[in-house]
């Protein structure tokens, strides 16, 4: 070890370096979006997150959210302003424990000006403390914050951050997460992950949850209100956490009837796709009016709607296939939507044909029945539907019609080594579609890319095999749907930005 003498000049210059001013020349403002073309204003560039760390107090009586978010980032570039994805009402910034200017523009966005620029590669420690309403703002015309007759939900997708919490929102920018929350006695307070602790005082219950590995922000949830809970662990050792709103009413028998086969329904479906990739596992049905479910990180939201008809294990399914497909490799732009929803879809059918209700490719031949050639159906790409069209039913049935024509292609053997290596290649982070492609093709040995293009890229009904054909032989009569087929509301909301 030499010990080195720092002369005066030295220190002088490393000095200036430490307080350089936000304005300083090669100082740049970050992107205020990360470059999403179906949604050019979501997220944010010039930083990369690594954790959250989340401070709520919510009362339900009000719908009031107080709040501090401590967010641990990386500058990504010589940065001299920032921007949050953000909606509530901001009281302080500060930036590496410096107080920050901050300014609201356009929608959703939260811009911070620190009191010095942020050099390329820095640690930047971000706190932000807020409140608000949140069911009294909206953004494009639009709330995706659920109240309920004890409380409020948080679950949405393309975004639901905004309306709890600052942050970089886009899939690209995945991160792990503490959420605490503070809530009346009496009332519990449900997110991702694992309840490391629960305390009560002065009237009040605080839950401390965390998700270890990196999340994408919309798969952050919050539930806040009256619940039964159960608990329990897979085969694996998984701790399984469900949670049930006591005023379900007539929809209470079904959701516990689905939710509670979780344990079941991710050891089989680990058989498929690989070991379960988080540390906790369950689901949650609140006493709200959507429709759809939602595949939040570790624990799902289900609509009670889902349950309407009786028991929906499909739902389930498709929203545990997801923790591989979506949430362990989640997508690198929203364009690359099929590779979350065709294989979450598919898993339903493979499920179906475990249980003896129609076979996988029983079900794909009804699909491509169902749909005469000059159906608007066929006009949707599932490999880059568009913003539009993004939660078309053509994205999750023509998505996984395209999976088993992909199985025929490839045959068993190969395309069951696709199905289990896809997530352990992209294990806890983003890939596209052009990368699934690839991927196939590698483990395949085969060129698959005009397979691809027919599929997923050509706006028409692709030509039937000869195979498919015989299959079909009558295509102009009605089909006759497997038992399992039902058309569940779809998992989705989409909105018009």
């Amino acid at each position: 070890m030499h010990r080195r003498l720092i002369v005066p000049s030295v220190l002088a210059a490393a000095s200036l370096l430490l307080a350089i001013p936000a304005s300083a020349a090669g100082f740049t403002p970050g992107a205020p979006g990360i470059g999403d073309p179906y949604y050019p204003a979501y997220g944010n560039g010039g930083y990369d997150v690594s954790h959250y760390d989340l401070k709520l107090k919510y009362q339900p009586s009000t719908d009031r959210l107080d709040g501090t978010a401590t967010i641990l980032a990386t500058a990504t570039q010589d940065l001299s302003r920032f921007d949050l994805d953000f909606l509530l009402d901001v009281s302080e910034v500060r930036v590496n424990g410096a107080k920050a200017s901050f300014a609201t523009s356009g929608q959703h966005e939260l811009v911070v000006t620190p009191a010095k620029g942020l050099a390329k590669g820095s640690a930047v420690t971000i706190v932000v403390r807020y409140s608000g309403v949140p069911s009294t703002k909206s953004a494009y015309g639009f709330s995706t914050w659920h109240r309920t007759p004890d409380g409020a939900v948080a679950a949405d997708e393309p975004e639901s951050a905004w309306w709890w919490f600052p942050s970089n929102d886009h899939p690209l920018d995945k991160a792990t997460y503490d959420v605490s929350v503070s809530v009346p006695d009496g009332t519990q307070a449900i997110s991702n992950g694992v309840l490391k602790a629960q305390r009560s005082q002065l009237g009040r219950t605080t839950y401390n949850w965390r998700s270890d590995k990196p999340q994408a922000t919309y798969l952050t949830t919050l539930a806040v209100g009256k619940f039964d809970i159960t608990t329990g662990t897979t085969e694996a050792g998984v701790p399984i956490t469900n949670a049930y709103s006591k005023d379900l009413g007539d929809n209470a028998g079904a959701a516990r009837a689905s939710v509670e086969r979780t344990g079941e329904v991710a050891d089989w479906l680990s058989g498929y796709f690989g070991p379960y990739p988080f540390n906790a596992l369950g689901g949650y049905v609140p006493n709200t009016d959507t429709g759809y479910a939602l595949e939040t990180q570790t624990r799902p939201f289900y609509s009670p709607k889902q349950f309407a008809n009786g028991a929906n294990v499909s739902v389930v399914v498709h929203e545990l296939a997801h923790q591989w497909y979506g949430d362990d490799v989640s997508l690198k732009g929203w364009k690359d939507i099929w590779i979350n929803e065709g294989f979450a879809s598919y898993a339903e059918w493979l499920w179906s044909e475990s249980q003896g209700d129609g076979t996988a490719q029983e079900l794909a031949d009804y699909v491509y029945a169902s749909h005469p050639a000059d159906d608007a159906f066929w006009t949707v790409k599932p490999g880059d539907p568009g913003a539009a069209n993004q939660f078309d039913d053509a994205v999750y049935d023509r998505g996984a019609l395209a999976i088993q024509a992909l199985r025929d292609k490839v045959g068993d053997t190969a395309f069951f080594k696709i199905l289990k290596g896809w997530p352990a290649e992209h294990a806890y982070g983003n890939a596209s579609v052009a990368d699934f492609e690839k991927y196939a093709e590698q483990v395949s040995g085969k060129p698959l890319a005009a397979f691809f293009d027919t599929w997923l890229f050509t706006p028409s009904k692709p030509a039937a095999g000869a195979a498919r054909q015989a299959r079909i032989a009558h295509p102009d009569a009605r089909p006759v749907a497997p038992k399992s087929w039902q058309r569940i509301e779809r998992a989705h909301t989409v909105h018009d930005h």
